[in-house]
């Protein structure tokens, strides 16, 4: 490999006590880069590696190939953006570089960078990247600026009119928002818009993957099994970095009308899913605009600058959706909080071992034919 000088990287098996100081919670952090991510892929088959570049900490999920040597590593959302300098493509060569070092023949990344950033695509091109198919559901998504110092009534009047309306409506109805959250330190404070959970928050969370589902097969995607979503949820909640917001009619007991699952990173709320039973859309047709909104006022009262409304795009349309297609409901939904629409870069690939990488992938895809012939059996 061959590129401009830069900063060394060390690479370890265990982070540092600064990891997720610095991987997560700076500005640009992300979940998929902290030690909870690393603790629960690592419990499903993948070797975490803690890279340290500079100030930088980056997470890399690497899997050997059957019987080869080698292996293959991915960077979860990483390197986690910069903004404003160059040090993310610099980052970006030295892990590049150190994992090879550790025996690595294909580096996979996708950080959350904006399609226009021309110095993160000259680093692409310098690092040997191209582009390849998303890991993550989504490519793009939808923010909402929030201004320093912004009051929340300001921020209410941007929503669109009808948005507006339903949010009342709801509060009005009396639909309580429940929040589960690890950094609740007084939660169902008077006036705060949240009452306290009454039940376990890993129950809570088994039942919204149920509404998860419904939701899924109305827009038409589909989601992994049950443990693998409800065990990492779990988790990150514990972590403090997942709010699950729960909609519900009358009091904290009352039945499930919505629910909303948020990561807290990078100086952002990011939405992540969303669910609600179709007859509670009959019913109460503004629980989840009430959700949304506390989201919102959550990430105001916490010093946000972005509300991250999370991605619609699909595999096979990595664009705006359209009118008619499963998504333009939840993308129009969105947009009426008064978000945007934000190209991203991309996921990107650079093959270190071209040989052994194209052998690694036919032998991994062998075992895997074997495992689901076996199962079926």
């Amino acid at each position: 490999m061959s590129a401009p000088p830069s900063e060394r990287a060390t690479v370890a098996t265990e982070p540092p006590a600064d990891w997720d100081a610095l991987a997560v919670e700076r500005s640009g952090g992300h979940v998929y880069q902290s030690r909870a991510w690393a603790q629960h892929r690592q419990s499903r088959g993948w070797r975490p590696l803690f890279v340290s570049t500079g100030g930088l900490r980056i997470l890399a999920l690497t899997r050997p190939w059957p019987l080869l040597g080698g292996a293959s590593a991915y960077l979860p959302r990483g390197p986690a953006p910069v903004v404003g300098t160059d040090e993310l493509g610099a980052a970006l060569w030295t892990t590049t570089r150190a994992l090879a070092g550790e025996g690595i023949d294909v580096v996979a990344v996708d950080p959350e960078v904006p399609a226009g950033d021309a110095a993160w695509r000259s680093w692409l091109r310098r690092a040997g990247y191209h582009s390849i198919d998303e890991i993550q559901p989504s490519r793009h998504r939808l923010t909402l600026p929030l201004a320093a110092g912004a009051a929340e009534d300001d921020v209410f009047t941007g929503i669109a009119k009808s948005t507006r309306q339903r949010i009342r409506k709801a509060e009005q109805g009396g639909i309580a928002v429940v929040r589960h959250d690890a950094h609740a330190a007084e939660p169902g404070a008077a006036n705060d818009g949240f009452v306290v959970p009454t039940g376990d928050s890993a129950v809570a969370l088994d039942r919204f993957y149920d509404l998860l589902v419904e939701t899924g097969e109305r827009r038409d995607f589909s989601f992994g099994p049950r443990t693998e979503f409800v065990a990492w949820w779990v988790r990150a909640l514990a972590a403090g970095h997942l709010v699950y917001l729960e909609a519900r009619d009358g009091a904290a007991s009352g039945e499930l009308l919505a629910g909303l699952v948020l990561y807290r990173h990078g100086g952002r709320l990011s939405t992540v899913h969303s669910g609600d039973p179709a007859r509670a859309r009959e019913t109460h047709p503004g629980a989840l605009h009430l959700l949304r909104w506390r989201a919102i006022q959550l990430a105001m009262r916490e010093g946000c600058l972005e509300m991250d409304l999370g991605g619609v795009d699909t595999p096979g349309a990595r664009r705006e959706p359209r009118e008619g297609e499963p998504m333009h409901g939840l993308y129009q939904h969105k947009l009426s909080f008064g978000a945007r629409w934000l190209e991203l870069a991309g996921a990107h690939e650079r093959v270190i071992r071209p040989s052994r990488y194209r052998v690694g992938r036919l032998l991994a895809r062998a075992r895997r034919l074997v495992a689901a012939v076996g199962g079926r059996g």
